[in-house]
Parts: C-alpha cells; sequence; structure tokens
C-alpha cells in the first residue's frame, strides 16, 4: 500500500497555546476517525515534530466531531510574543500534520470520497 498524506481523510487547524501549540485534525469520515484514532498516536505526532517540538505531545480525543487534538507542548519558542520563530502562533502547524504520509488503506480513502 502507497504512502498517502493525511490531508487525503482530514482538515486541520492550529494555534498557539503559550509556549505549545494546538493541532486539531477533523476526520472526514466516521472511518477516517477509526482509522485515526488507531494510527494517528502521541507517539507517531513527537515523531513528526522532532524538528520543531522539543516538549512532550499530548492527544485529546473528541469523537462526536470526529476531532483529535493534538498539544506540541514546547514548540513556539516561548510563546507569541516571546519567541523568534517565523511561525510564532504556530499557524503553520495544522499544514505541517497534514502534509504526514502514513499506509491508509483503501476502504477509508474510498469513505471519504464522493459516490
Amino acid at each position: 500500500m502507497p504512502k498517502t498524506e493525511l490531508k487525503a481523510i482530514a482538515s486541520a487547524r492550529s494555534g498557539d497555546k503559550g509556549e505549545g501549540s494546538n493541532v486539531g485534525v477533523i476526520a472526514h469520515s466516521e472511518a477516517a476517525y477509526r482509522f485515526l484514532v488507531e494510527a494517528l498516536t502521541e507517539d507517531v505526532v513527537r515523531e513528526h515534530f522532532k524538528g520543531i517540538n522539543h516538549g512532550g505531545v499530548e492527544r485529546f480525543e473528541a469523537p462526536n466531531m470526529r476531532v483529535l487534538n493534538f498539544l506540541l507542548e514546547d514548540s513556539l519558542g516561548g510563546g507569541g510574543s516571546a519567541s523568534l520563530k517565523t511561525d510564532a502562533q504556530g499557524k503553520t502547524h495544522g499544514l505541517a500534520i497534514l502534509r504526514m504520509q502514513l499506509d491508509i488503506p483503501q476502504d477509508v480513502l474510498d469513505s471519504v470520497r464522493p459516490a
């Protein structure tokens, strides 16, 4: 199975939370959400953001909205007003997670495509 970018089955939003950033991943179908609950773990997200996040990663689930929310605890270098980073508010972190490549099963890909 070829790797596919996460954006094929989800959308994302992100922003600053003090020294860290908040990244919400919104699954486009129930099948996509079930897949992401299993595949998009804290460890997978930590590895994906290892170049910018120097703290832990915490995941929160909101199944009624098909959302996984990740807190990257130290990704902004001191927070919006103190950071020297180009993206001091973490607005690009949502786009970054959508570029993650996963082995997404065909039935999950089919569940988000119009018939």
